[in-house]
């Protein structure tokens, strides 16, 4: 987000607007995958579109639209038959999910933790995570047959990732954040241990 109000302080990419999704992971030491997805200048959202009423309707018709799609390319047996080698889920009907609307951005917050089935999955996934790969893609779920056929708007490969390798870190919000530095991918997962009461979703 700095880099985008930084480029747009010069001039550029001002029809830029951003899809934060932060899925947090519940554990003794909470962490937060966050994955970015951008809009270009030259293709903005389209006034209209599916996802266009997704960013601007509100946290009901998204919960009832936000769809995740996964698939395990590698990884052990038992996360496979635990997780299902491809699945699909609305994550707002499964999960509690905050939605966090900006002037460019809407940053869409998914609390693992809420629920026990999910937790479990994770916790059992998270113990072989550094030997699993996995693609996971994000997308608004059509439900009409003129809403066909359904796109991605963004999606991103998960591969062997070191959770332990998180260090804490200030950064120039409020925030305390832990990024996680990765060697086998470019994911960016952190982790996040306070935010100061009263801080706006702008920021």
């Amino acid at each position: 987000m700095h880099a985008l109000r930084k480029s747009q302080s010069e001039g550029k990419s001002l029809k830029t607007f951003i899809l934060a999704v932060n899925l947090q992971v519940p554990g003794r030491d909470h962490h937060s995958a966050v994955f970015y997805f951008s809009t270009t200048d030259d293709a903005p959202l389209e006034p209209g579109s599916l996802l266009y009423r997704f960013v601007n309707g509100d946290d009901s018709y998204r919960n009832s639209r936000f769809k995740i799609v996964n698939r395990i390319i590698k990884g052990p047996w038992i996360v496979k038959a635990a997780v299902g080698n491809y699945s699909a889920c609305i994550l707002g009907k499964a999960l509690n999910c905050y939605y966090h609307r900006g002037p460019n951005y809407l940053e869409i917050d998914v609390d693992i933790g809420s629920s026990a089935i999910a937790s479990a999955i994770l916790h059992l996934a998270l113990g072989y995570v550094t030997s699993v790969t996995i693609d996971m893609g994000f997308l608004v779920e059509s439900q009409t047959e003129e809403e066909l056929p359904e796109k991605l708007f963004g999606a991103v490969r998960i591969c062997q990732m070191e959770m332990s390798s998180a260090t804490f870190v200030d950064t120039t919000s409020s925030r305390k954040v832990l990024p996680t530095v990765n060697l086998h991918n470019n994911v960016n997962s952190s982790r996040v241990q306070a935010e100061e009461k009263g801080e706006n979703d702008d920021d």
